[in-house]
């Protein structure tokens, strides 16, 4: 409990000589009257107002123990989540959704290499480049978009089916190439996959070497090469006359 101040003692005991009763002092200074009662018997005994003598317990920590103990203290208070918002807050950092990205797969890490490699490039760096393409078209196709109103249960009924060919019914691969001057013919692969062999045959030599020798072109930029069966390195090494991309 919080001990009266040095003042209030000096003026109970000035109110005590003037023969106030103890509970009169008390009822004045608005303390317990116990308060006044040791103060009164400690000053009669040691002819002070002070705190009785006594024998303090020792401290039992030594002074690096307790500034240890203070640098705990410090460095691990427990705040609340607002405490941890408002000093976000003011640090001008908010919260948001993060940005959805596509996942940056090999072939795509290489594309994006290409991109940046080549972002300062002007007319006159792409004027001896053509690009080529092939893609496969199918007639039917399924990606699952559609959207069907039924109830639960209702999954298999036949007004809920899609009827759907798995193997596409029927599709074609088309080979195609630009430049800044012009475009190639469109060829159509009407059989198997392309593989580096037909590449070469089908497309390299009878219709790519022409444009380029006519156009005057040296460059040949693939986009889907590394996902195709036709290997660039095979394709680059039966025909030194392209550079491959």
């Amino acid at each position: 409990m919080p001990q009266m101040p040095q003042v209030l003692r000096e003026r109970a005991v000035g109110m005590l000589t003037a023969r106030m009763s103890t509970r009169a002092v008390a009822r004045e200074l608005n303390v317990h009257f116990s308060t006044i009662s040791r103060l009164q018997r400690c000053f009669r005994e040691f002819g002070s107002t002070s705190n009785w003598p006594h024998n303090s317990r020792p401290r039992v920590t030594t002074p690096a123990t307790r500034t240890a103990a203070a640098t705990v203290g410090l460095h691990n208070q427990r705040i609340s989540a607002q405490t941890v918002r408002n000093h976000l807050r003011e640090a001008h950092l908010h919260a948001h959704r993060p940005h959805r990205g596509l996942h940056l797969t090999a072939v795509r890490r290489r594309c994006l290499a290409f991109a940046r490699g080549h972002q300062d490039w002007q007319i006159h760096h792409w004027r001896p480049v053509i690009f080529t393409d092939e893609s496969r078209f199918t007639l039917s196709t399924c990606d699952r978009r559609d959207r069907v109103w039924r109830r639960r249960g209702e999954r298999s009924a036949a007004c809920n089916i899609l009827q759907h060919d798995r193997s596409g019914s029927g599709s074609v691969m088309v080979w195609g190439g630009i430049s800044l001057e012009g475009r190639t013919a469109l060829h159509v692969l009407t059989r198997g996959s392309l593989t580096a062999i037909r590449y070469r045959d089908e497309i390299l030599r009878p219709l790519v070497r022409p444009y380029a020798g006519a156009v005057g072109r040296r460059s040949l930029r693939r986009p889907s090469a590394t996902s195709s069966g036709a290997c660039p390195g095979a394709t680059h090494n039966t025909e030194p006359h392209f550079d491959l991309f």
